[in-house]
């Protein structure tokens, strides 16, 4: 009875619905068991739709470049031709003479690239209903810089995002490109009158992306910027700080007013993994090109001309939108700093002049210098060294708990290796102390108000359910300087005997001595520079709060402590003083953990993930990626579940954001962990899209 079904079933098949059998042919099994059978009928089926399925048919072929009107090219195809070969037809069947190396087709139904030449149609599983396009792989896209600029250029739209990013990099002369990616920018309400103001737009197209890691440089700069003054200009524009914007400006640029409208902002994120056209990206959209991961690796303002000017106008856009918190004393400090930038760039040039050999002359004999000092350290200085293997203090204590009326206590507090003890009183110093914190990966933050005389520090203790933080209250500038270098360099397995010990302590005071106000020379200056608009160097807040002849003897003030720099060093400092804001290098998402029935918010930063309380803003718990033991990401449910050590498992849902960018910016910055000096020149492009990538990548 079976073997006259079963050839009932394949007559019908063979005779009647050739194309059928490919569905028993899927089935291995019902394979496997009709061979058994030996069924004639099954035999002749095979044999027939092998047959038709060689046989030659239509295939129906949109070309792009013979016009949005033109009908799709029809060309005969087998099932067994390769790409490679479909692909001739069709430039044969235009009959246009053209280079077509740039081309490749589209798979419009799967929303899939056929990339790879040598595979067949029947591999690929394309019949003769599939709707094909054969366009460019580059294609002009617009591109909103850090600095407010638009460039157009050719991008990539066939590989990963990731390469694409690559291949814009190496043509601005950035590198580092895995710290950068591209964002859909936020839709800005246009007025008519902005309407009509037609937008600058530096044109790129003609430059193509090239393949080569390094690009060749001519009189420091790229050798596609070179050919013309108009090449030139656009390469002054970005490697050269733009002036501070007018108020009205920056007033109307989009400003997030709450932690949730900045957690929409991180949904726009680009999948890396994932090619533009893959995301609904069209041919002259707009994207922003912005630094995403806030982990920033071998700054050199030789090499990173472009770089530095787009981190720092990032940067300057981040705290004039109030993108980042700080306080008044900071917004003055990096006003007089935007001040100074402008005043040195207009007369200080940068140099971008490079010679290869010189510089690689020049870190060989700083190497060997640093190396001989090191080994002719004399008895002074060791001694010297030894005497900073221990501080000891009264210092105010503070350990902030929710819902908690206590303030500060003082304690005698002793700093040994890398780690703190504080007990109640110096007498009891000899006994066993109250508590020992061991600082080895902790953060440290700053909270500091010279004005004020208030100079705080911010710990916070890695511990297994999460992160305690705790307070220092220092009584002085001195103190402060001297336990603030000690807990840095604790935090980095560093003890108080380190050569950079020192230097820590002269960087930290040179910090506060930029804070302090010259009173008997601010006048002075005020009354030889009236032609500061203060307020395109400060937040709106500050619009609404002070008028300019208020902000300007401030930033003046401020502005004394900072005059001396050089233009290099200015911008170095201000991404320093940056970095050390407290909430610097987060990026939040709405999330909903599993088991709560209320949205949180989770920040995510370079060293760590912190889960902030939505309605008051407090942090409830933060876990570093040191003690992360593992991360999986569950696609169907779209939800992130997290193991850390001392068997502590977290899971969240995305609400503002995909889980794929919750995925990508963790395994991004554990990735950025990993670079090293040795490594700096190659970029690891398998291991990023191995930690960023999940299921979808392979």
């Amino acid at each position: 009875m079976k073997s006259k079904r079963i050839d009932h079933l394949c007559l019908y098949f063979g005779y009647n619905a050739v194309q059928g059998v490919s569905i028993l042919l899927e089935c291995v099994s019902f394979f496997d068991y009709l061979a058994a059978e030996k069924s004639p009928a099954f035999s002749h089926a095979v044999y027939s739709y092998r047959s038709q399925s060689m046989a030659a048919w239509d295939l129906s072929v949109t070309v792009e470049d013979l016009g949005p009107d033109a009908p799709p090219v029809t060309i005969s195809v087998a099932s067994d031709l390769h790409i490679g070969g479909v692909i001739v037809k069709l430039v044969e069947k235009t009959q246009i003479k053209r280079d077509w190396s740039d081309h490749a087709l589209w798979w419009e139904q799967k929303q899939h690239w056929l990339l790879r030449t040598a595979w067949t149609l029947e591999k690929y599983g394309i019949h003769a209903d599939a709707r094909l396009l054969f366009i460019p792989q580059h294609k002009p896209l617009k591109l909103g810089l850090p600095n407010g600029k638009t460039l157009m250029l050719k991008a990539c739209f066939s590989n990963p995002v990731f390469q694409t990013v690559m291949g814009i990099c190496r043509m601005l002369n950035i590198r580092h490109p895995e710290e950068l990616s591209l964002l859909r920018p936020v839709e800005e309400k246009k007025k008519k009158k902005d309407k009509d103001m037609a937008e600058e737009i530096y044109d790129l197209t003609e430059v193509p992306l090239s393949m080569v890691s390094r690009p060749c440089l001519y009189n420091g700069m790229p050798a596609h910027f070179a050919d013309s003054e108009q090449m030139e200009a656009v390469y002054k524009m970005l490697s050269i700080t733009q002036p501070p914007p007018a108020p009205e400006v920056i007033t109307k640029q989009y400003r997030p007013a709450s932690v949730v409208d900045k957690a929409h902002i991180n949904g726009r994120w680009l999948d890396s993994s994932r090619c533009l056209k893959q995301q609904g990206i069209q041919e002259n959209d707009r994207l922003w090109l912005r630094f995403k991961f806030y982990s920033f690796y071998d700054i050199d303002p030789k090499y990173d001309v472009v770089r530095l000017a787009q981190l720092y106008e990032q940067a300057r856009w981040a705290i004039l939108l109030e993108d980042i918190d700080c306080t008044e004393e900071e917004m003055m400090l990096f006003g007089a700093l935007q001040y100074h930038i402008n005043k040195v760039s207009l007369s200080e040039p940068r140099m971008l002049t490079s010679n290869t050999a010189l510089d690689d002359l020049e870190s060989a004999l700083q190497s060997l210098e640093v190396k001989m000092e090191g080994e002719s350290s004399s008895a002074s200085d060791l001694l010297k060294r030894l005497s900073w293997m221990e501080l000891s203090n009264m210092i105010m204590f503070f350990r902030p708990k929710r819902l908690t009326l206590k303030g500060y206590k003082q304690y005698w507090f002793k700093f040994q290796d890398t780690s703190i003890s504080y007990f109640k009183s110096k007498e009891e110093s000899i006994g066993e102390p109250i508590q020992q914190i061991n600082l080895k990966g902790c953060e440290v933050a700053p909270d500091v108000n010279v004005a004020a005389q208030k100079f705080l520090i911010r710990l916070l203790i890695p511990a297994p359910e999460g992160m305690n933080e705790v307070y220092l209250r220092c009584e002085n500038e001195q103190q402060y300087a001297q336990w603030m270098a000690g807990c840095r360099l604790a935090s980095k397995g560093k003890s108080l005997a380190d050569s950079s010990f020192q230097s820590e302590i002269q960087s930290i005071r040179s910090f506060l001595a930029m804070q302090k106000t010259n009173s008997g020379s601010s006048n002075n200056a005020a009354s030889n520079d009236e032609s500061i608009n203060t307020h395109s160097l400060v937040s709106p807040r500050y619009h609404k709060k002070y008028k300019p002849k208020q902000l300007t003897p401030r930033i003046l003030d401020a502005y004394q402590n900072v005059a001396q720099l050089s233009l290099t060093d200015a911008l170095m400092r201000f991404l320093q003083i940056w970095q050390a804001l407290p909430d610097f290098g987060l990026s939040y998402v709405v999330v909903r953990f599993k088991g709560s029935r209320k949205d949180e918010v989770l920040g995510i930063a370079p060293n760590r993930l912190i889960r902030i309380d939505l309605g008051v803003g407090d942090v409830v718990k933060t876990w570093r990626y040191n003690n992360m033991k593992q991360w999986n990401v569950n696609w169907d449910i779209k939800q992130v579940a997290i193991e850390f050590e001392g068997n502590v498992n977290i899971a969240f849902g995305c609400i503002t954001a995909d889980c794929k960018i919750v995925h990508e910016f963790i395994g991004g910055y554990i990735f950025m962990s990993t670079r090293s000096r040795e490594k700096s020149e190659t970029l690891n492009e398998e291991l990023f899209h191995k930690l960023t990538g999940g299921h979808e990548a392979l």
